[in-house]
């Protein structure tokens, strides 16, 4: 298993606040003037929700007023992933409710309907 690395953005960046990592998955988070948004890209399984967490955690943390959670760059979740989503889900609405979710490729959001998970996520267009 691959220790997760943090990629400082270069000056000239300034959006780009994280790049995380770990193998080949990775997690990228940009602070934009009304949102922090987090893209993760790769698979999100058991060997990478622990990178994903502790970013939106970090994320959450924050005083942005909305934070967006881009699926799009996922090819493939698994049963842990789900759980990590809802997870996050739950503490944005017991804590402002101010994430929305960028819906994934055809792959993902498959799993998602197929397990109900889509029904409990702050999924948008």
């Amino acid at each position: 298993m691959h220790a997760a690395n943090e990629v400082r953005p270069p000056v000239g960046m300034r959006s780009l606040e994280a790049v995380l990592v770990k193998g080949p998955f990775t997690v990228q988070t940009e602070s934009e003037p009304s949102a922090r948004v987090v893209r993760p890209i790769g698979e999100l399984d058991l060997a990478v929700t622990d990178i994903l967490d502790a970013e939106m955690q970090r994320v959450e943390a924050t005083e942005s007023p909305s934070i967006v959670l881009d699926l799009g760059g996922l090819r493939f979740v698994d049963s842990s992933g789900i759980r990590l989503l809802l997870s996050v889900a739950a503490r944005s609405r017991a804590n402002g409710d101010r994430l929305r979710m960028l819906p994934g490729s055809g792959a993902v959001q498959r799993v998602l309907e197929l397990t109900g998970a889509d029904e409990a996520l702050p999924l948008t267009a």
